[in-house]
């Protein structure tokens, strides 16, 4: 790896424990001065403050407000915690930095009794808030004094966050992988492992159309557009492509899914057989092989013909799907659900009881036109769905993203959850060895060039399952899935992604990592 982001800083990090231990018990001989805030970005208003601080005491302790206590804004904090405290610790007049695991500083008041406790101005303008009068009581108690400096100068994180929110992907996955002890060959030797794991797809297949054409004028006596057809390209979608990717990474997959006996059918069988995956379709008379088809003109897609029955699949199919469940040796079952027809509330506890015990379970809603439940797949082990259905599946149209997935995480009861959140990324929710708090990270997004955003949460599924398959690093499997997201956006269609593709995406980054 390059030069540690912290190497220089980390020393001044320190816990509440630590702190106590480094500073004394009053009465000190060097006079501690301790200051609380969110900090998502370091602004010179926050420089004021901690410089008159500094002014008042020996020593400096900043204390920062942990992730998952921050509500203020639906994707707050921009900057996480470990990098917060960094930025901090990298300012010379700032003697030690702690991560505030309270909602408020109260506990922390309370134990590490700093001899001031200093206040930005606003909290005393106009009277003291509650939360404020509480802290005063505590720092009085033990005999301490809060202070406030003065208000010549205000600035506010949000406001400057919402006019140019900074860049700091690169500088977030390089603290990520600090914090996780491996570097970006490992990420290319985890690539390596992919390599035949064994996976047992089902889901519904779609196939996705796209039929070019150029728009010659619309109609006098009624509004209608006079189109010029130009051709038409197929490709594999659905349940079918995340059987693809997983099988461009090196993966042997078997693919399991629901198609009707009509043209479409030939294209699937004959495009995943012809990618090396065993596919065993169960083939339905009753209904359409799904089918939706987007009419572009001029790089705009003016609308979408979609040939599909949604009705739910007959018992008789389903106790062929379970069948093929059970009996299917495997190392991972991905349900990749699009609600046309093979997973609804009747079906999915059917289909769930039939995975073999030990076999890594995998669940992705990806319901575009429709409604699924991604709470439908309960105590799954990896589940990947994107903000819109989670907050379905809440209820919860306010909460900010960590509480969303922090909700969303429980009530699921999963091991890991990658939560989508488009083009900022996605945010990881797991929890530790000995059951301690939920711990979430977020990945920014790769993408560097747009091209066509569609499949992107398949590549990522399948990239993810492989490498929680290879390493169970909840990290690896968050980056690696969120690269293979990347390079899906940067194609046109959705169309497999390779290990070469991935490759060439860590080379990239690195190259940034390096200022090269």
């Amino acid at each position: 790896m390059t030069t540690s982001l912290s190497e220089f800083y980390r020393h001044k990090i320190k816990t509440v424990d630590q702190l106590v231990e480094v500073i004394g018990a009053r009465p000190r001989a060097r006079k501690v001065i301790m200051c609380h805030g969110v900090f998502d970005i370091v602004h010179p208003g926050h420089l004021r403050h901690l410089i008159y601080a500094k002014s008042k005491a020996d020593i400096l302790v900043a204390s920062l407000t942990a992730d998952r206590h921050i509500t203020k804004g639906l994707h707050r904090p921009h900057i996480p915690e470990d990098l917060r405290a960094l930025n901090l610790a990298a300012f010379e007049v700032v003697d030690y930095v702690i991560v505030d695991s309270e909602p408020t500083p109260l506990k922390n008041l309370a134990a590490i009794q700093p001899d001031f406790f200093a206040k930005g101005y606003e909290y005393v303008s106009s009277g003291l808030p509650p939360k404020t009068q509480a802290e005063v009581e505590i720092v009085e108690s033990y005999g301490g004094e809060v202070i406030f400096t003065p208000g010549d100068v205000v600035y506010s994180s949000s406001r400057i966050i919402d006019l140019a929110p900074p860049n700091l992907k690169v500088e977030k996955l390089q603290l990520l992988m600090e914090q996780e002890s491996f570097g970006f060959d490992r990420l290319r030797e985890t690539l390596e492992q992919l390599k035949g794991r064994r996976v047992h797809v089902l889901g519904d297949t779609i196939v996705d159309s796209y039929t070019q054409t150029t728009v010659i004028g619309g109609q006098t006596k009624t509004p209608t557009l006079s189109l010029l057809y130009g051709g038409r390209t197929d490709f594999i979608g659905g349940a079918a492509i995340v059987a693809k990717h997983l099988r461009a990474a090196g993966a042997e997959v078997v693919f399991s899914t629901v198609l009707g006996d009509d043209a479409m059918k030939d294209f699937v069988l004959s495009s995943t057989r012809d990618s090396g995956i065993d596919t065993r379709a169960v083939i339905d008379s009753t209904r359409p092989t799904t089918n939706k088809n987007a009419i572009v003109a001029g790089g705009y897609r003016l609308l979408k013909l979609d040939t599909v029955d949604n009705r739910s699949i007959s018992d008789l199919i389903l106790e062929k799907l379970a069948s093929a469940v059970t009996t299917t040796s495997t190392d991972a079952v991905v349900f990749s659900d699009f609600r046309h027809g093979i997973f609804n509330r009747r079906t999915i506890p059917t289909l769930v009881n039939a995975i073999p015990t030990g076999v890594f379970r995998v669940a992705d809603s990806q319901v575009a036109s429709r409604w699924g439940n991604i709470l439908d797949f309960q105590g799954f082990d990896l589940i990947t769905p994107n903000e819109r259905e989670v907050r379905f599946a809440t209820g919860d149209q306010d909460s900010g993203v960590r509480p969303l997935a922090h909700a969303i995480y429980e009530q699921a009861k999963c091991g890991t959850l990658i939560l989508k959140l488009g083009e900022r990324g996605v945010m990881t929710c797991y929890r530790g060895d000995r059951d301690t708090p939920i711990f979430g990270y977020v990945v920014d997004s790769f993408v560097e060039n747009l091209v066509d955003a569609v499949g992107a949460g398949d590549a990522l599924l399948a990239y993810a399952t492989l490498a929680m398959l290879a390493t169970r690093s909840e990290a690896i499997a968050t980056i690696l899935g969120s690269l293979a997201a990347a390079c899906e956006c940067e194609r046109d269609g959705n169309v497999p992604i390779t290990l070469d593709d991935v490759r060439a995406k860590i080379d990239a980054i690195e190259r940034l990592v390096h200022f090269s």
